[in-house]
């Protein structure tokens, strides 16, 4: 059948043409329009559960809300993990589903389950809500809204009402997040005494407040042949007609809200703060929605913006280049480019050096994008975009890509010479020629491509996070290796007929170029060496594979290389208790002390909470979003002084990482940090010293950095504690002195005050006096059943004690985290040494357990799924070779290729990073593939030339020089083509790429000199044996 498709394609050239020639145009143009992102969409099945709690203390949140939620979704199906954090007046609970469950079907099944437990949530906490499904990529892009003049209030509004929905409205957006400036609200501040005066009691307050600014309908009046709507128009925003509300009459005399309250416009209670390069600033966080462009979201919402930017007030400055994830995707997928074309310009040399023909290095080079665009056709089939990981697979492919086309027409090169050198009338047609010459070396160059094909085939075995991220790259490699297969079988035969059988190009080109004449006659000698001192060659060989199977053991292990974002999200926490303006404070100085560092060119910090979003802070909490740019020296020292400024700073526990970095370590274990050591318990205080207990075992731990306790520990809380004795003396309900806490001291929401399109909350509560110290809320007086007033500390014990500041769950249990990072070392020694400390110098009490969660874990798994399938590649390699050559012992001989390969892969990791990741470990088992080729072309010579009689020497002699230009242009062009991704891994988007790279690189280079020697000399020692027999014909 192959035979039959090469035949066809010399016989039909039109039709091959333009099929090629179609496959080129329509390639480009889907190039050219297909979605770009630096990664594909890693984000896990989770579904977030958002419950606003109003004011509830950790526990109660915990108690009343957080655990009915979770009994809720615990054991729904594809469930694998239920993660909850409960703090003051706030609920979050995270479902994680198993990779490969539908996020839809996920929300549908969370949803069912939420509707069920609504009913049972507790008075005043509102209902449990799904966040909007977001991707991984968190937050895309960042806007400053700062003023010289206009106040933090008004910027907030132009936050809140005119910026936020206009991103909203742009397609793909799924929230954005507001954070800063002050929350416009009209607050009702009762008096107590006037109160008392005007006898008034908090009842009839809320009675008034809630119904002070409503409309009401009239329904229709008909009249004079017109039909007239009835509206009673009492809604209102005016602070002097909302003052003038009737209450009731006293002494025959109206008590209007304003004798017993102060009406005015305030901020509410305020939960936390931004700022920009130390300026106070609005912070607007958006985040995309799963699988949908980043660049194409952030070019719409930059357009909208700059049309925006007109109808600001002119003193409003609108920054758009706080953060923007669109500068590391561009950056990326440039830096990956370039690569391609960097690799594309060293086949060209190499080809030319080799070939010394414009016509044979054209023939050969076509190959790459034809493959490259039949890659992308199949990429845009598929649904999935191009990014790094699909671009890296390209990259990664290019030198391969011309291998079968070099193979064809260097054979059919040099059969047309031979032919041409005949007398006129012995020769044979071109045609004949050209097909004889093609379907030589068919079976070689198939079975070669197939066997890398089967090597790259591990890959889509890996689950989880590195499955998702990895895919593209292997689809891309082997769809694009497949094209070339096709191309070489096809349109290279068809091309080679087309360019290279007239005469006159073969007159000119009747030898070899100097290049590979001196390269034979070098090698031959060389070989004849070889066999002569075969025991010390083989020996020689043996001690180096010895070696670097010592090099490999001592090898680190990691599961992806840090990436390059040019951004650090460094999470800082004051101590638990710490106000919110002290917070602040310290915020301020760290910016200030950060700003300091020149590499540095702006921070946006966020400290405390915004909205109720899943990524909100406590009020002792801050995320600062520093953006750097190198210049005079390595990310590895900036990242170095960066730690030690901020451990110069007292009072704060910091956690450095990059904005998709710490994502992805916070998808994986629950925690933004490459190590998570997750200790369970009940009693968090215990837990808290255990934690301790811990953080001492294991700091001081080489490489271990950013080593942190989570802060679970007891907060000041003031408590007031009814006196059911007092109150029934008084005549009060416990409902009554509940609802007086609340609305009161709390303060709450009596309706919305409209201003046009604009809501904002009316609040009732008593003024500062009696709400902002102990002692004037132990005055605050309350009503009893005769409608006189008491003060509280008659009725309640108002004490000052502590309670928990956070609690966080993990399958329904309560945990605490120590996390850490890892620095100039690998991490799984790193989690090997925390884990033999652990065990050697902390005793857990009974019900206590310590799990370890993070990269490592993923590592584990991803090495274990790989080894064992590439074992099963291995065989199939093995019987696809013997499926070829019809003898075990000759598949033997073509895999002696892996260990000659493993040798090189080895020491360029060895002598460069020093550590095995995932990247690495598939750079291997590509390799394994690749180097399969070069003994393929030897054997299959060999074979040829004993079945017609020639001796063993001569054999392994002429066999080997006779394929030494293509297996030399083979190996070259595969890997001197990754030369740019391997020396350039520090740029953005290389990183996963250059791992695969060196070890392709150095494996080639190794395998393919000791091929051309190793495999003819085991070959002729095999056959002088009579192990290995031809068929002479």
């Amino acid at each position: 059948m192959l035979d039959k498709i090469i035949k066809y394609s010399l016989n039909n050239k039109f039709l091959i043409l333009v099929c090629f020639i179609g496959l080129l145009i329509f390639g480009t143009w889907t190039a050219a329009n297909m979605e770009v992102d630096v990664f594909p969409d890693l984000t896990a099945p989770t579904v977030v559960v958002m419950t606003d709690a109003h004011g509830l203390a950790p526990e109660e949140v915990e108690k009343l809300v957080t655990y009915p939620i979770e009994t809720s979704v615990n054991g729904a199906r594809d469930v694998r993990r239920v993660r909850s954090a409960s703090s003051q007046g706030f609920s979050f609970v995270w479902v994680e589903f198993d990779w490969g469950t539908d996020v839809f079907k996920a929300r549908q099944i969370v949803g069912e389950k939420i509707q069920m437990i609504a009913s049972r949530m507790p008075d005043g906490v509102g209902l449990p809500e799904l966040a909007p499904q977001s991707s991984v990529m968190g937050e895309i892009f960042f806007i400053g809204l700062q003023s010289d003049s206009t106040d933090l209030m008004e910027l907030r509004t132009i936050a809140d009402w005119i910026v936020k929905p206009l991103i909203l409205s742009t397609g793909g957006v799924s929230q954005v997040t507001i954070i800063g400036g002050e929350f416009k609200q009209y607050h009702v501040l009762a008096d107590p005494q006037k109160m008392k005066f005007y006898d008034v009691c908090i009842d009839d307050l809320k009675e008034i407040c809630q119904g002070m600014s409503r409309n009401s309908s009239g329904n229709i009046l008909r009249q004079y042949g017109n039909e007239y709507i009835v509206r009673g128009i009492a809604r209102t925003s005016s602070i002097e007609e909302l003052s003038d509300s009737y209450i009731k009459s006293r002494n025959g005399k109206p008590v209007r809200i304003k004798d017993v309250a102060e009406v005015k416009i305030g901020s509410a209670v305020k939960m936390g703060h931004s700022s920009k390069n130390t300026k106070p600033a609005i912070i607007i966080s958006v985040s995309k929605q799963p699988n949908i462009n980043t660049l194409a979201v952030t070019e719409k919402i930059e357009a909208n913006l700059e049309e925006l930017k007109l109808s600001l007030p002119s003193d409003v400055t609108l920054d758009t280049k706080i953060f923007r994830q669109a500068d590391f995707i561009e950056r990326s997928v440039k830096n990956i480019q370039n690569a391609l074309i960097e690799g594309g310009i060293l086949v060209i040399i190499i080809l030319l050096i080799f070939l010394g023909s414009f016509r044979t290095t054209l023939i050969s080079l076509l190959a790459i994008p034809l493959s490259l665009l039949g890659s992308i056709l199949v990429l845009k089939l598929l649904g999935m975009n191009i990014n790094t990981m699909s671009l890296g697979g390209m990259a990664i492919a290019i030198g391969s890509l011309v291998d079968d086309a070099i193979i064809d027409v260097e054979n059919v090169y040099k059969r047309l010479r031979e032919n041409h050198l005949r007398k006129k009338s012995e020769r044979a047609s071109s045609f004949q020629v050209v097909y004889e010459a093609s379907k030589e070396i068919r079976a070689s160059i198939l079975n070669a491509t197939l066997i890398i094909m089967v090597a790259f085939t591990p890959l889509f075995f890996l689950s989880g996070m590195e499955g998702r991220m990895l895919f593209p790259l292997g689809i891309s490699f082997i769809v694009s290796l497949f094209v070339s297969l096709i191309v070489a079988m096809t349109l290279t035969p068809l091309l080679a007929k087309m360019m290279l059988s007239d005469e006159k190009f073969l007159s000119k080109n009747l030898k070899d170029k100097w290049l590979a004449r001196n390269l034979k006659v070098q090698y031959e000698k060389s070989l004849t060496w070889a066999i002569k001192y075969r025991k010390f060659v083989l020996v020689g060989t043996l001690v180096l594979f010895i070696a670097s199977l010592f090099a490999f053991s001592n090898l680190g292990r990691s599961f992806l290389p840090e990436f390059n974002e040019g951004a650090l999200t460094i999470s800082m926490i004051t101590k638990p208790g710490t106000s919110l303006t002290e917070s602040n404070e310290v915020g301020k100085l760290v910016e200030a002390e950060l700003m300091k560092i020149p590499e540095i060119s702006s921070i946006a910090r966020r400290t405390g909470r915004g909205e109720l979003d899943e990524h909100s802070q406590t009020v002792n909490s801050a995320e600062l979003d520093v953006n750097f740019i190198l210049k005079d020296r390595e990310q590895d020292k900036l990242m170095a002084e960066v730690r030690e400024t901020l451990n110069a700073i007292p009072g704060i526990a910091v956690t450095i990482g990059q904005p998709l970095g710490h994502r992805i370590d916070h998808m994986l274990s629950g925690t933004r940090a490459n190590i998570a050591i997750k200790l369970f318990g009940t009693d968090l205080n215990r837990l808290y010293a255990i934690g301790n207990e811990i953080k001492g075992a294991i700091e001081g731990t080489e490489g271990l950095v950013d080593l942190n306790v989570e802060q679970q520990v007891e907060i000041p809380q003031i408590q007031i504690r009814p006196n059911r004795g007092l109150l029934a003396y008084h005549g009060i309900t416990i409902e009554h002195f509940n609802e007086f806490v609340d609305i009161a001291i709390g303060g709450e929401k009596m309706g919305d005050i409209y201003e046009g399109p604009r809501n904002y909350d009316l609040i009732l509560r008593y003024n500062e006096d009696y709400t902002s110290t102990i002692e004037g809320i132990r005055s605050a007086l309350i009503d009893n059943k005769e409608g006189k007033k008491v003060p509280l500390e008659q009725v309640a014990d108002i004490v000052s004690v502590t309670g928990p500041s956070s609690i966080s769950r993990e399958n329904v249990q309560r945990k605490i985290v120590v996390s850490a990072n890892v620095a100039n070392r690998d991490l799984r020694g790193t989690v090997n040494d925390i884990k033999s400390k652990v065990q050697s110098q902390v005793v857990l009490p009974e019900g206590y357990r310590v799990e370890y969660g993070g990269q490592f874990e993923s590592e584990a798994s991803a090495s274990r799924t790989l080894m064992i399938t590439s074992i099963l590649a291995i065989l199939v390699i093995f019987l696809l070779l013997f499926q070829e050559f019809r003898n075990f012992k000759l598949a033997g001989i073509i895999l002696i290729n892996l260990p000659l390969a493993l040798i090189g892969g080895v020491f360029a990791i060895y002598w460069t990073s020093g550590i095995l990741s995932i990247p690495a470990i598939i750079g291997f088992i590509t390799l394994f593939g690749i180097a399969t080729r070069n003994g393929i072309l030897l054997i299959s010579n060999y074979q040829k030339l004993r079945n017609k009689g020639t001796s063993i020497y001569q054999t392994v002699i002429t066999g080997s020089s006779d394929r030494l230009n293509a297996i030399l242009m083979t190996a070259l062009t595969a890997a001197l083509a990754l030369i740019p991704l391997a020396y350039q891994g520090d740029l953005p988007g290389n990183e996963i790429q250059s791992p695969m790279a060196k070890v392709i690189l150095g494996g080639l280079l190794t395998s393919t000199i000791l091929n051309i020697y190793i495999i003819p000399i085991v070959y002729r020692s095999l056959t002088n044996r009579n192990i290995i027999k031809s068929e002479i014909k």
